[in-house]
């Protein structure tokens, strides 16, 4: 698939996987390499990742998460970061957002250009009483800290695509014009 054409198509997938369609451990491993090729701030290279494709772990985060796509992903991959990792950047927080959210973008191109569905579950890991639990059953060390996970398949349903507001609302040429 051409990479504009990928852009295009990547949506994040907010319903129900099959469950029973699998993602090859292959293919997993090729959306964590194209994670792991983003750019980062002074090449610090803070995100790390779990691939879980194990059934009774992703059951178990999907359980415990509560959250539609987790519960029925086949496999799922966590995003981790070093909240203390060395940065260049001055603004060491917003480098390791800017590290981890472009890392995670890069996934979310390679899982569409492969023919999956896939998304970006961040909200329920915020809470301790969510994030503690999960990060104890994938053995995550008390230094890193866990951001969000990918899950990746086959839509079980149509996903629903939300629309884009068009150019003149968002971006204009050699000057701010951008119809407000």
């Amino acid at each position: 698939m051409e990479l504009f054409d990928v852009i295009g198509k990547r949506y994040s997938h907010k319903v129900a996987f099959d469950p029973v369609r699998k993602v090859p451990d292959e293919d997993l491993l090729r959306i964590v390499q194209a994670g792991m090729a983003a750019p980062s701030a002074g090449n610090g290279q803070s995100p790390e990742f779990i691939i879980v494709s194990e059934e009774k772990l992703v059951r178990g985060i999907g359980e415990l998460s509560g959250n539609v796509p987790l519960r029925t992903a086949p496999a799922m991959i966590a995003v981790l970061t070093q909240p203390h990792a060395r940065q260049v950047c001055d603004l060491r927080a917003e480098c390791l957002i800017a590290d981890f959210a472009v890392a995670t973008l890069n996934m979310l191109l390679a899982a569409t250009a492969l023919g999956y569905v896939c998304g970006w579950v961040d909200g329920p890991f915020t809470k301790p009483e969510l994030s503690r639990p999960v990060s104890e059953l994938l053995g995550i060390p008390e230094d890193r800290l866990l951001i969000l996970f990918v899950p990746i398949g086959y839509a079980g349903e149509p996903g629903p695509r939300r629309p884009k507001k068009p150019f003149a609302q968002r971006a204009s040429w050699n000057a701010y014009a951008v119809q407000r």
